[in-house]
């Protein structure tokens, strides 16, 4: 029988192997900082973010739906904590195109309906060899009533204007290299009739959550990093051109001189983030595909193996997949070299250029893996928490990255 005496001795211990336990995770927190910034992220967060994009449809170009969306990101990031955001404006005038098509409701696409016209991916049908899988077909949907929804029909009803664009940005100021910079950015806009969940609110959601972190006041950051939201990917990457052609001469040159202050601080590398939430595997044999997430699906780190900058830029992608192995908590990172289609792409011969997503964007996105691109299945309803915890895995490769290679620290306070 234990004595009075004992029963406190052992609590004591208890008390101190306790205390003991907390001070070692506060010396692990202060030792990590990336860890801590990286524990900053959260699921319902990044879920409430993605979620405020839907209520502006597919946010196409061109629209109302589409400035409203862009005043909306704004109005986030001042609220976030970025004190400095700002605007790119450009003219996007093409040629018209033809009206879009009307079909029945009733023919609105399902994952688990066979789409047809399947082709193996080294060109041989169904029944023929293809070391690769299937191919499912691939197209924009123009179509109104494709989308089963009133509601999201209702809100992309507008069509496109040609004449001014805008697009938002704003940037965390290096504390002791305010001259250099990464870029960080995604589309905001969409196509297809529908909520332009994966393409590209995932991307969007994860920079803005991104510069909600990097810009807490404790935060510190040796260089500069910019978060950008291009506008007008999906008609041809123009918002981001548009961005490289009134900046790229800017560069590193301090504005007005001796202030210490660089409105372009020289680019470092360059980091889009183009649909990052489905990795549902391969179409199968009759075209269906899985309603699940794999379990081995990973964040696809690509770089552009044809580009002037290719050892530059795969080097930079082999540090953001250490940072994943170091700090992602759900899914792996591996690394491709088919980086294309995408905002990065202007960059790519200027500035070492990644981009992460869900997967391979010409071998497999291209491939008809994702049968929600540019269809109205990129709607909220169509995903779980599967696939936004992929994309908050997506969030986190390239907020541990962008904290070390920018020297992040988090100021310790007083109340701490």
């Amino acid at each position: 029988m234990f004595s009075i005496s004992r029963i406190v001795a052992t609590c004591s211990l208890i008390s101190i192997a306790v205390a003991a336990t907390s001070t070692s995770i506060a010396q692990e927190a202060e030792v990590d900082p990336i860890k801590v910034l990286v524990s900053r992220l959260d699921l319902d967060s990044y879920k409430t973010t993605l979620k405020g994009l839907t209520q502006f449809g597919d946010r196409r170009q061109g629209t109302t739906r589409n400035s409203n969306a862009v005043d909306w990101i704004e109005q986030q990031l001042i609220a976030a904590g970025c004190d400095n955001v700002e605007r790119i404006t450009y003219t996007f005038d093409p040629e018209p195109r033809s009206p879009r098509a009307r079909r029945p409701v009733s023919d609105a696409p399902d994952l688990a309906t066979p789409t047809g016209g399947l082709v193996g991916r080294n060109g041989s049908g169904p029944g023929g060899s293809s070391i690769y899988g299937y191919r499912a077909p691939t197209s924009v949907n123009r179509d109104l009533n494709a989308q089963p929804d009133e509601r999201i029909r209702m809100l992309n009803v507008e069509e496109p204007v040609n004449g001014e664009r805008q697009q938002v940005y704003c940037t965390k100021i290096g504390s002791t290299r305010p001259d250099e910079m990464y870029i960080i950015g995604a589309h905001m806009d969409g196509h297809g009739v529908n909520e332009a969940v994966d393409d590209d609110g995932s991307g969007t959601a994860l920079v803005m959550e991104l510069a909600r972190i990097f810009s807490a006041p404790d935060v510190q950051t040796e260089r500069s990093i910019r978060f950008a939201l291009w506008n007008n990917e999906e008609t041809g990457l123009n918002g981001a051109t548009a961005y490289v052609e009134q900046r790229q001469q800017l560069q590193g040159i301090e504005s007005p001189v001796g202030s210490g202050k660089y409105p372009e601080p020289r680019w470092l590398g360059m980091v889009q983030h183009d649909m990052v939430l489905w990795d549902h595997g391969a179409p199968r044999a009759d075209g269906t595909v899985s309603r699940d997430q794999r379990p081995e699906a990973d964040v696809n780190i690509e770089f552009q193996s044809a580009s002037e900058l290719a050892d530059d830029s795969m080097r930079m992608a082999f540090v953001f997949k250490a940072a994943a192995d170091t700090y992602n908590t759900d899914y792996p990172a591996t690394v491709g070299p088919h980086m294309t289609n995408t905002d990065s792409t202007p960059f790519m011969n200027i500035v070492p250029s990644i981009s992460l997503r869900e997967n391979e964007r010409g071998a497999h996105t291209g491939a008809g893996w994702n049968p929600t691109w540019h269809t109205p299945l990129d709607v909220w309803a169509t995903f779980t928490d599967d696939d936004f915890r992929l994309g908050l895995n997506a969030a986190q490769t390239t907020l541990s990255a962008v904290a070390t290679l920018t020297a992040a620290s988090i100021e310790q306070r007083d109340d701490d």
